[in-house]
């Protein structure tokens, strides 16, 4: 490879089909796999593991140390998947001791000037809209979106295929397939679009609204509706998943949305 307007460094391990445009800059320890195109002023820090066929934007910094005044010089990873898409200007710090990595999935869409803290871990087919800010230790699900400008505080869960309105100020966990918005942010439906877009049958999507119906509106605590769901809804993958969620949630879960907040 002869990129003469480029800095890689000597240790660097790229494959032979990656392109890198003038003026990026690539330090030791790092990884990046065949197909990538790395754009010009990237700049991929120690620590980096990205995959195939990713595309990274220019102003991208992809694995700088941690905003965490906790962290020590540990050593640590960021980790993208394969077919991911890194626009202009985003930022994703690499993990620190409390996990070890910063990890982002296969087939994302990360747009401009998102930013990704230490610690966070991105599923797959995941859209972050330009403008996101993700705090650290952050868990966002397959096929979540989340929309600009949102605001994600450290420890949040976002559940699979779940979708958070721009703008949004997140302070609790929001379960898999459902719609957040409002302030406080708020439980106001199911992605029944995102759902039918991604093959879920009209059933399918009748049964999750139904649990989200008893979870929601029918004046339980949560407590009480998770045992009323578990009663007499018949078990599912979907609806294991969202019991689940509920049930681990350290943070807690959204509320249901009214009209007085």
């Amino acid at each position: 490879m002869n990129q003469p307007l480029a800095y890689i460094h000597p240790e660097a391990k790229i494959a032979r089909n990656v392109v890198i445009e003038p003026f990026a800059t690539i330090h030791k320890n790092v990884t990046i796999a065949s197909g990538t195109w790395i754009g010009s002023n990237v700049t991929i820090m120690e620590g980096a593991r990205i995959g195939e066929n990713c595309k990274i934007f220019p102003g991208a910094v992809i694995s700088a140390v941690p905003q965490d005044l906790k962290f020590n010089g540990e050593d640590s990873l960021t980790v993208i998947g394969s077919n991911t898409t890194i626009r202009e200007c985003v930022t994703i710090n690499r993990g620190t001791s409390a996990s070890g990595k910063t990890k982002i999935g296969d087939n994302c869409l990360i747009m401009a000037a998102a930013h990704i803290a230490h610690d966070c871990a991105v599923g797959n087919n995941a859209i972050i809209v330009n403008g996101v800010l993700l705090g650290g230790h952050v868990k966002v699900g397959d096929y979540a979106v989340l929309g600009g400008l949102a605001a994600i505080h450290q420890f949040i869960h976002i559940g699979d295929h779940a979708m958070v309105s721009g703008g949004a100020l997140v302070r609790k966990d929001v379960p898999p397939y459902t719609k957040a918005a409002k302030e406080p942010l708020s439980y106001v439906g199911i992605n029944s679009i995102g759902l039918r877009r991604r093959g879920f049958k009209s059933s399918k999507i009748r049964e999750i609204q139904d649990i989200y119906r008893t979870l929601y509106q029918k004046n339980y605590n949560n407590t009480q509706a998770v045992e009323k769901i578990e009663a007499e809804m018949e078990a599912t993958s979907e609806r294991d998943k969202i019991l689940m969620f509920i049930k681990n949630s350290q943070r807690g879960i959204m509320k249901g949305y009214s009209g007085n907040q």
